[in-house]
């Protein structure tokens, strides 16, 4: 329904139009030029997989291309953007009334806001090896600049410059443990594989990785191994403070390794609750500020099912699930 009224509104204007939307996968199929990859390929995406909803994709592309009139912006759902709001609640309105209203001007009268909030991109199949049919395929890359706003702010500026895929999935126990194991050697590989291949498509390729024990930081030895940039954004100073000196040599090591080191927040929280607000605070972020993710995931762990679902709100399908057994 995203792309269908986005096409209405372009179809309806006959004058220049910029196109407003909540939803990375309508703006960004044009900002970051996702069809010109498609059209290249012959309507193929970037794992050579068919485009996903071709049949409304190709005639909102052709026009959009015969016009070269129309511009497109990015916003984020339900955080205060007055004519943003506004849709949604003509949105909600038409959907529990099922009637329509037309007009040029602010109705007077308006339904109440959404109340589960978010935007939704389409949705699609899940598999042990990933997913996505609208890949980031070329083009449109953000600038470097860090975020002043911190992981609450509203700055948009990318602190990283490149394509930037983040990694994440289950700590150690859901691994297989502690010590050296064959689950660690598995997703490692695996890791190396997938990054390996898309860089492939994405010289400028930067993966991002908050180090935590288990997938984040099996993914940012994968980056190391396949000779692929990486950044490490922490929650706080010193999250390593109380692993044990194995642990914390492995984390020095790696810090040591990555091309620039990020820390979101300027003071370590003072109890587990807090730790696990200010990490949750940074996976909020990182979903803000990449490019794409790969999960490292079972499938049941109810943590890592929310955070999926967080990327894939902000990623749209360019989230790709691993199962590590």
């Amino acid at each position: 329904m995203e792309i269908t009224a986005a096409f209405e509104a372009v179809r309806s204007n006959p004058g220049p139009v910029e196109v407003v939307s909540d939803s990375t996968y309508v703006v960004n199929c044009f900002r970051d030029r996702w069809w010109e990859g498609w059209l290249a390929r012959g309507w193929k995406n970037s794992q050579r997989k068919p485009v996903a909803n071709r049949d409304l994709w190709e005639p909102f592309i052709d026009l959009v291309v015969e016009r070269g009139d129309v511009t497109f912006r990015w916003v984020k759902g339900h955080a205060g953007d007055r004519w943003n709001d506004m849709a949604d609640r003509l949105a909600v309105e038409a959907g529990s009334l099922q009637t329509g209203r037309t007009g040029d001007s602010t109705p007077e009268t308006v339904g109440a806001p959404d109340k589960i909030g978010g935007s939704s991109s389409h949705s699609g199949g899940r598999g042990s090896g990933g997913r996505g049919s609208g890949g980031r395929d070329s083009g449109g890359r953000d600038s470097g600049g860090r975020d002043s706003g911190g992981p609450g702010g509203g700055a948009t500026a990318r602190p990283y410059v490149g394509h930037a895929i983040g990694v994440f999935g289950h700590r150690p126990l859901e691994l297989g443990g502690y010590d050296h194991h064959e689950t660690e050697d598995r997703v490692r590989a695996r890791f190396v594989e997938i990054l390996s291949a898309k860089q492939q498509l994405d010289q400028d390729l930067v993966v991002i990785s908050g180090l935590r024990l288990g997938a984040e930081q099996l993914g940012a030895e994968a980056a190391r191994h396949a000779n692929i940039p990486y950044v490490a954004v922490l929650p706080f100073p010193k999250p390593d403070a109380v692993w044990p000196q194995p642990a914390r040599r492995r984390f020095a090591e790696l810090v040591s390794s990555a091309r620039d080191t990020l820390t979101l927040e300027k003071t370590a929280p003072s109890d587990k609750r807090r730790v696990g607000a200010a990490l949750a605070r940074r996976d909020g972020w990182l979903a803000r500020h990449l490019d794409e993710a790969i999960v490292v995931w079972d499938g049941q762990d109810p943590r890592l099912g929310k955070l999926v679902r967080s990327l894939e709100t902000h990623l749209g399908e360019d989230v790709w699930l691993v199962d590590p057994r």
